[in-house]
């Protein structure tokens, strides 16, 4: 389980991008959002780097 701060992850639409990065990398993965807390809980067996940079990628940088 991966769990990463994503700020600016505010909306659904964002939601739906956040998953759809996730499923890119393993069309398996489970993703749980929470827009109050801007957090992603991400069950999936892409590495938390590459999930990181994909993320990145697409707008939506991990906090630290």
């Amino acid at each position: 389980m991966i769990e990463l701060h994503l700020p600016d992850m505010t909306c659904g639409h964002c939601v739906r991008t956040v998953t759809e990065v996730a499923r890119r990398l393993d069309p398996q993965a489970q993703v749980q959002t929470d827009l109050a807390t801007h957090t992603a809980r991400f069950d999936t067996q892409a590495d938390e780097q590459t999930l990181r940079q994909a993320l990145e990628a697409e707008g939506y940088p991990a906090a630290a």
